[in-house]
């Protein structure tokens, strides 16, 4: 009586098996909480007002804040109007990163917020729906003494969302309104050591450009970057689990291939997923240190995506290939309703992140949630994905209840059986019902997980509230999704070893209950022999 290596293995072995997967499950979550620094890190700039003396401003010149070229500054907008500057003539300059730093590949990301501090003025109040108009540069060098290479430029427009917490009387004039932070810039790559940005807000009450907007004091930015000391743990864990999760899928489909039989649909989807594993798996990101790659992000994110879907149909196809019966069972279209809107919500992910990130490869200051429509199908679509993340769970958590009260269906010819024949099928159906259990446990720290880095990465859209996510919650998880997938192609393997060899050949009732087990329960052919029980009652 073959089976897998879940039923044939001793409770011994199988409980080292555990206690070592369980270590590892513990080292993962150690290796981010002790080891790595916080996955990011957020930098404050204030912006130095620089003035264009130039009459006709030329787009190939760039005002640098500080240093030996540093541009002719000005303390406040009161100078300038003393001076008699026009609006037109001024550039707010941030070098990033701040003086004596430098910024490095291993930070594989920049993230930009915009915050403007804009003094009340009864005369100059911001109208409802104001929009502010700005002209970015951006441009990069890697030393301080080449001349700076233009790497974007755009004309921008952000919609202002800012609150006077006071009554509006002149004696509370100069008070400042509490703003809410706007989206402004977004690289893929950091692949250069300085980085430089001219901002300017052109005026032109002809045109009705930056009319309306308030009396702005000062523009704040927020650099946040991967942190150097985060990047190298993760991607020691990626080049650690690649070839462990690639060994043992190897290892798991010859065993497979070995077989007499061909191998059903949950093999064949077990092993899919352990590619999907060693897909997402793979440290790509190692050149991403050496080369100017700028879609490494939106990579990420797609190979982020295929495992998910992979991952979340696996879970329905291993629930109902133990709740189907053998004429229905064994066939992938079977799943299509389960499947397909998995398969739906993983393109619509797709399209959402090019619709952004995609257009940001040519633009790196577009977002979609800068205009109205882009925020609310922004704030839709997360708020539409947890909803859905929670659902699946509950159907999951469903599915399994069944295959739970299906099982206990069929014990009900246990108590015919011997004493030693009964213990061994009641032994399966524990191991089963707790790997059952461990499946339920894995898809709800990935629901969980999948809902925080969704509010994560939008959370400076929420206002006040941010989701702070520590390095042994990314480490931690991503080192279960490996775990698990090393445990169901390791456990689900054809075992050699027979549980009937193990049997006395003396007992003679025992021999008569094999005659009747064989007859109605291994005559289906499957992984498992509760895969097997579950299957053979439209046979019979």
């Amino acid at each position: 009586m073959a089976g897998a290596i879940i039923e044939n293995m001793s409770t011994k072995k199988l409980v080292i098996v555990g206690v070592i997967l369980l270590l590892f499950q513990a080292f993962s979550f150690m290796v981010g909480g002790l080891i790595a620094p916080s996955p990011t890190t957020a930098v404050h700039y204030l912006a130095t007002k620089c003035v264009d003396t130039v009459k006709h401003h030329q787009s190939t010149k760039w005002f640098m804040p500080w240093g030996p070229n540093q541009c002719d500054k000005i303390r406040d907008f009161d100078e300038a109007m003393a001076k008699k500057i026009e609006a037109n003539n001024i550039v707010f300059a941030v070098h990033i990163p701040l003086p004596n730093k430098e910024m490095s590949p291993w930070f594989q990301f920049m993230l930009v917020i915009l915050q403007f501090d804009i003094a009340f003025k009864m005369y100059n109040q911001i109208e409802d729906g104001a929009l502010a108009t700005i002209d970015v540069g951006l441009a990069y060098r890697d030393d301080t003494l080449s001349e700076w290479t233009e790497m974007a430029h755009s004309i921008e427009q952000r919609k202002l969302s800012c609150n006077f917490t006071t009554t509006k009387t002149y004696e509370n004039e100069g008070r400042y309104y509490e703003c809410d932070l706007l989206p402004f810039m977004e690289l893929g790559n950091v692949a250069h050591k300085y980085y430089l940005l001219n901002i300017r807000l052109p005026v032109s009450e002809r045109k009705k450009i930056n009319v309306g907007i308030g009396e702005i004091k000062d523009i704040r930015l927020v650099g946040i970057h991967q942190n150097g000391g985060f990047t190298k743990v993760w991607f020691a864990m990626k080049t650690f689990l690649t070839p462990s999760i690639l060994i043992i899928m190897v290892w798991y489909w010859r065993r497979i291939t070995l077989m007499t039989r061909p191998p059903v649909l949950l093999e064949k989807v077990i092993f899919a997923l352990g590619l999907c594993m060693t897909f997402i798996n793979i440290p790509v990101e190692w050149f991403s240190v050496g080369f100017n790659w700028t879609w490494m992000l939106l990579f990420g994110d797609i190979r982020q995506g295929i495992f998910y879907a992979m991952l979340l149909s696996f879970w329905i196809i291993f629930c109902g290939e133990h709740l189907m019966d053998q004429m229905e069972r064994n066939r992938f279209s079977i799943y299509w309703k389960q499947v397909g809107p998995i398969v739906f919500g993983s393109f619509c992910l797709f399209i959402f992140d090019m619709c952004e990130r995609g257009v940001q490869l040519k633009n790196p200051f577009y977002s979609i949630w800068a205009s109205d429509v882009g925020t609310e199908l922004a704030m839709a679509f997360i708020i539409v994905a947890g909803i859905c993340a929670c659902l699946y769970f509950l159907f999951l958590c469903f599915m399994v209840f069944q295959v739970f009260r299906n099982i206990s269906g069929k014990r009900s010819s246990l108590p015919a059986m011997s004493k030693a024949r009964r213990l061994h099928y009641e032994g399966l159906i524990f191991r089963f019902k707790f790997l059952m259990l461990v499946t339920l446990t894995c898809a709800a720290m990935t629901v969980i997980f999948f809902i925080i880095s969704q509010v994560n990465e939008g959370h400076w859209h929420w206002g006040d509230y941010t989701v702070q996510v520590n390095s042994a919650f990314f480490t931690g998880i991503y080192g279960m999704w490996n775990l698990y997938v090393f445990a169901i192609m390791f456990l689900y393997a054809p075992s050699h070893k027979r549980y009937g060899d193990e049997q006395s050949s003396g007992d003679a009732g025992a021999s008569g209950e094999d005659i009747q087990l064989t007859t109605t329960i291994t005559h289906v052919d499957g992984p498992t022999e509760i895969y097997k029980m579950m299957g053979k009652e439209a046979q019979e």
